[in-house]
């Protein structure tokens, strides 16, 4: 794709996701856009919020169960970018700040160590994170009706729109994270439940595969970068005065409350 047609359409998504505005899924105007091209879209994006100032907390991860991929007719998940600015703090989250935002379960990790190269194991994983806490997600596609493909989500940094990090902190060789329960509920009620395992078998994998997709492109992960590893739940749509909570086996609760 022409670099001065994906700094367009970058730009597209990001007026969407400032002015908080649905808009048309890119493939409707460029059907012929590739994966690659979702992939050169998404990294315009990145750039126009490094030059605004912002800085990567770290990459996540997304179409992690085999269902999602399966839907979606891939065989590896996707990535995006958390920025800093996403990084919610206190227990409270306005609704102004999104479209149609839906919340899932996480399991976050915090490298020590770079991860660079091919052939990236879920064992070299585990030995180079110095901790795994637990996270909600908050989506928001800047697509109409969340309806777009591959490519378009690609390209929309993969919904990436807020996080909420748990406070407790887990040495990750002291879980077995693909056994880790999670209970995600609102306003009281499980809504979803899962294991760590629904993250393409577990957690480390997809960190694994997050570090074997960047070396492709000649990057890698970073030591301090925190790592979204995928939905443990399924996404849940969110409404003012929602009271979310997810229990995590051993990583304790995250919580956070839907305001006007």
């Amino acid at each position: 794709m022409d670099r001065t047609v994906a700094k367009q359409i970058a730009r597209y998504l990001v007026s969407a996701e400032e002015d908080r505005q649905e808009v048309s899924r890119i493939t409707l105007e460029h059907p012929e856009l590739s994966v690659e091209d979702g992939y050169q879209i998404q990294e315009e994006l990145v750039l126009i919020k490094l030059e605004a100032g912002y800085e990567i907390v770290g990459p996540k991860m997304g179409l992690t169960s085999q269902a999602k991929m399966k839907q979606m007719n891939v065989n590896e998940p996707i990535y995006g970018y958390v920025f800093n600015y996403m990084v919610a703090t206190g227990q409270e989250i306005s609704m102004r700040d999104f479209i149609h935002p839906k919340v899932e379960a996480e399991i976050a990790f915090v490298l020590g160590k770079d991860i660079e190269g091919s052939g990236v194991t879920g064992a070299q994983v585990l030995a180079a994170t110095e901790y795994v806490l637990p996270a909600l997600e908050i989506i928001d596609s800047r697509y109409e009706n969340f309806q777009f493909t591959l490519p378009d989500v690609i390209a929309d940094n993969a919904s990436s729109s807020k996080v909420v990090f748990g406070t407790k902190l887990g040495r990750p060789n002291d879980f077995e994270l693909d056994l880790v329960g999670v209970t995600l509920s609102i306003n009281g009620k499980i809504k979803d439940l899962g294991a760590g395992a629904a993250v393409v078998g577990h957690p480390a994998h997809s960190v694994a595969m997050l570090a074997n997709m960047l070396a492709r492109k000649g990057l890698k992960l970073k030591a301090g970068q925190t790592i979204l590893t995928g939905g443990i739940t399924g996404a849940v749509m969110l409404h003012v005065g929602d009271a979310v909570s997810a229990k995590f086996d051993g990583l304790g609760t995250v919580d956070f409350r839907v305001t006007e």
